[in-house]
């Protein structure tokens, strides 16, 4: 991309990155706000039916899932002006949805510096290999691959994994403040479950925050997923890599109905986002439509979305995913080719 590109979007970027502390307490409020309500109604339909509740607990998940967004926007400095404000929001937030603050925004931060780097994986990302590491890797590497890329373990365990293992423990070189702050939110976490058991006992609260949270989580994986994992995506080799590009080719717009594209706080505009972390996720649909340049960007619609599902491998021949389908083909007509040929 040309550098007069770059600077053009430069420029209609930058009104844009600056938090509006009107917006930013309203949407605190639409969405902290029919949460609690939403949990306190679901917990109430136990002594209804236990289907209801399930159902409620869908909708519910949702606003967590929206909770989410103004935590990682949190961990971008892009929701307050304050950074003192972001810190305190972004805690608390993290908190309800069971992550870390800074342990999560130093790896999200890796992950937007990176993204679609092929020599730079393997912080804030989902594992990819490509097809020539896949190829030369150990019968026991691709089990171990075949089953991370699973989508049950993916979107089912994935989940459980992320909230209850990775989310709850330091890595290995983190600084103190961050192990503290991981330390302090397992305590308050701790603490909160702790409390809502104690007022509506340990098995209702169950009942209710356990499919909430795993709703939620799964919806969260998927939603990252697929902002980085369509046909055409983006990888290059850190000599090629090119920070606007991974961007705008490597980041889907993820066209979603309405009521899910405010329910997952824009997120879908996820170019515009990789373009600017610093824009708050409420302005990322203005920025979209404002600049033509983004016109043309990978767009994924929730029918095509789910075609996603078989993509396991980067080929960096064809610049493509590809399956596990497609891989074992090749593979079969290329030994064929070569007994032909013998």
């Amino acid at each position: 991309m040309s550098k007069e590109f770059q600077r053009e979007l430069r420029k209609k970027l930058a009104p844009y990155e600056k938090a509006t502390l009107s917006n930013s307490v309203w949407q605190l409020t639409n969405t902290l706000i029919p949460f609690f309500l939403l949990w306190y109604l679901t917990y109430k339909s136990l002594s209804v039916s236990y289907i209801i509740t399930l159902l409620l607990a869908i909708p519910t998940a949702g606003f967590l899932v929206r909770t989410f967004i103004i935590f990682h926007d949190c961990c971008h400095m892009s929701f307050f002006k304050s950074k003192k404000a972001n810190e305190i929001v972004g805690i608390l937030t993290g908190i309800l949805t069971l992550f870390p603050y800074k342990q999560w925004r130093h790896e999200h931060n890796i992950h937007h510096a990176t993204s679609g780097n092929l020599n730079k994986r393997g912080v804030g990302d989902i594992w990819v290999m490509t097809v020539r590491e896949f190829e030369n890797a150990t019968p026991r590497e691709r089990l171990v691959y075949r089953f991370y890329r699973n989508p049950l373990v993916m979107f089912i365990l994935g989940p459980f994994y992320l909230i209850f293992i990775s989310n709850r423990i330091n890595r290995k070189k983190a600084r103190m403040n961050e192990r503290l702050d991981t330390y302090m939110t397992n305590v308050l976490i701790v603490l909160l479950y702790g409390m809502m058991c104690w007022l509506i006992g340990w098995q209702a609260f169950l009942m209710v925050q356990g499919p909430i949270v795993f709703i939620a989580s799964a919806l969260g994986v998927w939603l990252f997923y697929i902002q980085h994992h369509f046909e055409d995506s983006y990888f290059e080799s850190d000599d090629k890599w090119d920070y606007v590009k991974a961007a705008v080719e490597g980041s889907s717009f993820y066209k979603l109905p309405k009521w899910a594209q405010w329910i997952t706080g824009n997120i879908g505009y996820h170019h515009v986002h990789h373009l600017s972390p610093r824009v708050p996720n409420y302005y990322l649909e203005v920025v979209h439509n404002k600049c033509k340049e983004l016109n043309s960007v990978p767009t994924v619609t929730v029918s095509s979305s789910l075609k996603a599902l078989k993509y396991r491998l980067w080929d960096e021949r064809s610049k493509q995913f590809i399956s596990f389908r497609e891989i074992k083909k090749r593979s079969v007509n290329q030994k064929l080719s070569q007994k032909l040929a013998d």
